[in-house]
């Protein structure tokens, strides 16, 4: 399973993880320096969800962000399973 949402699009994005010390100026010290950097992944919330398409009188499970279920409730499930193959994924 990748973890990317089906309906948003949100994936794994890179970035890093700094490791501080000192004292902060506004406590009179001489400030905050960064010893040491890390790469690290920032992983998006997906859940995956099995949701009932009453249109087709079935169930489709999608691998979702719980933004894009959001989006779900607002704009209704019909149009974002019209949307999804209008772009050519299998639902």
């Amino acid at each position: 399973m990748s973890k990317r949402c089906q309906v948003t699009g949100k994936c794994p994005v890179r970035g890093k993880s700094y490791a501080i010390r000192g004292i902060p100026k506004k406590k009179k010290g001489i400030g905050l320096k960064i010893t040491g950097i890390k790469k690290r992944r920032f992983q998006p919330n997906l859940i995956k969800k099995r949701l009932w398409l009453a249109e087709e009188n079935r169930f489709i499970s999608l691998t979702l962000s719980v933004s894009a279920l959001r989006t779900i409730n607002k704009n209704g499930l019909q149009s974002i399973v019209r949307e999804l193959r209008k772009k050519g994924e299998k639902v």
